[in-house]
């Protein structure tokens, strides 16, 4: 006859064989399904940028100049051989208050110095303040750790400068990261 204590040592024995079965699936579940959903990258539609498309005003009121913006579409993990994916979104901000600026390039380059994109044909206006930006994905790896930014610009005389920043950042599971880099004006 079975005792209380053998039926309590019976359940105990069965509860950890089935626990010790599915521990595999627990442990696979555990390291696969936390795993971002690739998706391809949007690819930017250029119309956006031609409802922003002027005339520029008279040259000779204008101040040209030309910027360089690092970003980073990757960044090394533990070893040169892992990356790790970012989102960047780049930020063009017209810092004046009364002045309208004028872009007459933005260029998306690689880490080879390879141009991915350039992202309008026509000069393109920012309002006083205004501030657009420009995302790119974080399943868009295609400027790898060394991507940059190119951007050619107009103001009136005496305007402060435009600034253009790039924020990148990635969220996975419970690990976020951001930093931010600054347009350096190299004309």
């Amino acid at each position: 006859m079975l005792k209380k204590t053998d039926i309590s040592n019976i359940d105990t024995k069965s509860s950890i064989r089935l626990s010790m079965k599915l521990l595999p699936f627990f442990v696979l579940f555990m390291l696969f399904g936390c795993e971002p959903i690739e998706k391809p990258p949007i690819k930017i539609d250029p119309e956006n940028w031609s409802e922003r498309s002027i005339e520029l005003p008279n040259l000779d009121s204008l101040e040209f100049g030309s910027s360089y913006l690092s970003v980073y579409s990757q960044i090394y993990s533990f070893t040169l051989a892992k990356k790790y994916n970012l989102t960047a979104m780049i930020s063009l901000r017209n810092t004046s208050e009364t002045d309208t600026i004028y872009l007459s390039r933005i260029e998306y380059f690689n880490t080879e110095g390879d141009k991915l994109r350039s992202y309008f044909k026509n000069v393109v206006y920012l309002a006083p303040m205004e501030t657009i930006e420009i995302v790119i994905e974080q399943t868009d790896s295609e400027g790898g750790t060394g991507a940059n930014f190119m951007i050619d610009w107009y103001i009136p005389k005496g305007s402060p400068e435009p600034l253009f920043e790039g924020v990148m950042n990635s969220m996975q599971a419970t690990q976020g990261l951001s930093f931010t880099t600054e347009g350096k004006r190299i004309k």
